[in-house]
């Protein structure tokens, strides 16, 4: 079902739709379709799998609707043939609501309220436009609680407009006239001159709706829910739509038609246009929420991804002024061995006692690496550091502590760390999320992480859906180790969740770990469709079978045995041996389950098992010069960190507590539609100061140097 219209809808071929709908209902997730059935989907990515999902849940959304509408007209009795089949092959929402529109349940509406006095038969003979002696009719109708002949008009013409209202070609011309001109208007409203001051930009503000970039709607909409503006979406002329509508409805010159022309005006001034208002704000915010949300997933996917710097044993570093910097020590598995403070930053500026203790903690916890945190009193943290002589290398990384708070006033940290307060926990997720940020960020809510715009002015169901999804690709692209990995990190893996997650750390803790994957199904009510749908994410290092340390999936796993058998050696042999691999033929390993993709993807893995996609962790330097705003000046060339990415641009921290702005026209010398076609969050870039605005404290930076 629906597997036509969403293939027409996607342009994806039917087969594929089908397959993949299939897949779906039958429990399959997207990172496991993606990776593990490409010979049904046809090679179809992660994001063509979830357009398909959201497809079908629409039009079964749709479905339901229908037959809610077509029961409520059968029930009024006015279920004609044709208009149930106009019904049933109707797939637009808003076609849908205007052809229910007639027929809806309605409220004590004042054309209803004519109707009750018995006017309707007077508003049919007034929208016919043929009397012509329209008064002598009306005054036949005067009676009961109708007052005059006048009353009678009145009530007669609020029926027409009801009606007017009520045809979708009516409504379409007015719709039409939103969809070429209409604009949005933002006004301040009046006394909130002071409270309204970070909506300045929006105090008179007026532009075609259809070129508002997402970032501005959503900042004036959030403007209007604080009630600091009066904001309207209207087309440029109310008399274009009005004598569109004028045409259809009026005919001839007589008092018929001058009346009919009052409810059309009526009609449209306080029934249509209202109800079209509505509809495209709705749209519109709709179309802002959607690209701000794709921005916030863009962002937080490649924060998951970033660099981590591996198993090394880190000092986290959460720095402070007045209370300290809190110091962690961790061992090449997060697990925190020691902690205290020390004060190297004004009132205390205890350099000497700082520098002592920690050339002691480093030389006793052997730390290979510090992360410190970019908040309050990052930049002279990292300078007191970089000032020492350590006895061997030790690297020195500023990291994000965006959420780092979040976390460790969390129901997890307590859990994690019940005997520590939140200085300590926050310190210690500074060193996790260096050594493995895609690890740690999975406690944290996404929403709280820092690399979105406008979160919560935003489609919160659809923000999680949306976050909570990428959050799962990250991991599954990634793999985890089954005998090392966190509960969190494990309940997103394809096909477990929070309780089969628990189960397997429970019995790790039981049992001292895995030894191969097929032991998983040995864990509490892991059955064999879970087994199928994670297995393959899930690495065991030190195993008795090494393609359990690979993305091979074990349905596959006598593929490669045949494969070493074909060649004379064992499965480990085959994994190390280049030359080996070279010698293998795909074509005479296809059948009709197992297509080239599958075969392709298993020698990828061959040539390196357990691949990490993400880069290493490389250190980075601020130009030392630069530390308050009062030391910039326009022209001048800083090495800078891209931090949050944006629909119109994208942030970079250049080392002072202000981000600067590199807007889309200064990323390059040619036109640029999307950020990341240039930019990547946690990019080390070189960037030019080209506009300061100190009042504001806003940094304007470009990428074109020359």
């Amino acid at each position: 079902m629906f597997t036509q219209l969403i293939s027409q809808t996607l342009s994806i071929s039917p087969k594929q739709v089908e397959n993949t709908i299939k897949l779906l209902n039958e429990g399959a997730t997207i990172p496991f379709i993606s990776r593990y059935r490409k010979e049904l989907t046809g090679g179809l990515d992660e994001v063509a799998i979830s357009s398909i999902q959201d497809a079908y849940s629409k039009f079964n959304e749709i479905e339901k609707r229908k037959q809610t509408i077509l029961s409520t007209i059968e029930e009024q009795g006015k279920l004609t043939g044709d208009l149930k089949k106009r019904i049933e092959d109707c797939w637009s929402a808003t076609e849908l609501e205007d052809i229910y529109l007639p027929y809806k349940p309605k409220r004590r509406t004042k054309a209803e309220i004519a109707r009750e006095k018995g006017l309707e038969p007077l508003a049919k003979i007034i929208m016919s436009q043929r009397e012509s002696h329209i008064f002598d009719k009306a005054n036949r109708f005067v009676q009961g609680d109708v007052k005059d002949t006048d009353d009678a008009i009145k009530g007669a013409k609020d029926i027409i407009a009801e009606w007017i209202s009520e045809n979708e070609t009516a409504r379409n011309i007015v719709r039409s006239s939103f969809e070429r001109d209409a604009i949005i208007t933002a006004k301040l409203v009046k006394g909130k001159e002071e409270e309204a001051e970070k909506f300045r930009d929006y105090f008179d503000f007026e532009e075609p709706l259809r070129r508002c970039s997402s970032h501005r709607l959503l900042a004036i909409r959030r403007g209007e829910k604080e009630g600091f503006l009066k904001v309207t979406v209207t087309p440029v002329s109310d008399e274009k739509a009005l004598e569109r509508m004028e045409r259809f409805y009026i005919k001839g010159n007589s008092e018929c038609s001058d009346m009919v022309y009052d409810a059309l005006k009526d009609s449209y001034k306080r029934l249509i246009k209202p109800s079209i208002e509505t509809e495209f704000s709705n749209i519109s915010k709709e179309k802002a929420d959607e690209e701000a949300i794709n921005v916030f997933a863009e962002n937080l996917k490649q924060l998951l991804l970033s660099a981590p710097v591996g198993e090394k044993r880190v000092m986290g570093v959460d720095p402070g002024y007045r209370t300290g910097c809190k110091i962690v020590c961790l061992d090449n598995q997060g697990n925190l061995l020691h902690n205290e403070a020390i004060f190297p930053h004004p009132p205390q500026n205890d350099k000497s006692q700082a520098m002592r203790k920690v050339s002691q903690m480093i030389e006793a916890y052997n730390i290979e690496a510090i992360a410190i945190g970019n908040g309050t009193a990052s930049r002279e943290t990292e300078q007191f550091f970089k000032q020492m002589r350590f006895p061997r290398e030790v690297q020195v990384f500023v990291v994000s502590e965006n959420g780092a708070s979040i976390y460790s006033a969390s129901k997890i940290a307590r859990k994690e760390f019940p005997d520590y307060d939140v200085t300590v926990r926050g310190a210690v997720s500074i060193g996790r999320r260096l050594m493995d940020p895609l690890a740690e960020l999975v406690k944290i809510d996404p929403k709280s992480i820092g690399v979105g715009q406008y979160q919560h002015d935003v489609d919160q169901s659809k923000l999680k859906k949306s976050l909570d999804q990428t959050v799962e690709l990250c991991v599954n692209q990634v793999g985890v180790n089954l005998n090392t990995a966190s509960k969190y990190l494990l309940t997103y893996i394809s096909g477990l969740g929070p309780a089969l997650a628990q189960n397997i750390v429970d019995y790790r803790k039981e049992k001292g770990g895995f030894k191969n994957r097929r032991e998983l199904l040995k864990v509490p009510r892991m059955g064999e469709k879970a087994f199928e749908q994670a297995a393959g994410f899930l690495r065991i290092s030190d195993g008795e079978n090494p393609l359990d340390n690979s993305a091979v999936h074990p349905e596959s796993y006598f593929i490669v045995e045949q494969m070493a058998k074909d060649l004379n050696c064992s499965v480990s042999e085959l994994i190390k041996d280049k030359e080996l691999q070279n010698k293998l033929n795909l074509n005479q390993y296809i059948s009709d389950k197992i297509g080239m993709p599958t075969l392709k993807d298993i020698k990828q893995e061959l040539e390196k098992p357990g691949r990490d996609p993400r880069q290493t962790a490389q250190v980075f330097e601020f130009d030392p010069n630069v530390k308050t705003l009062s030391d910039l000046h326009e022209g001048m060339i800083l090495p800078g960190i891209v931090n949050n990415i944006t629909n119109f641009g994208c942030f970079v921290d250049i080392g002072i507590k202000e981000n600067g702005l590199i807007h889309l026209s200064n990323m390059a010398k040619r036109f640029i539609k999307d950020p990341t076609e240039v930019v990547k969050l946690h990019q080390h870039v070189e960037v030019k100061v080209i506009g300061i605005d100190k009042e504001r404290k806003r940094i304007q930076l470009s990428l074109i140097l020359d």
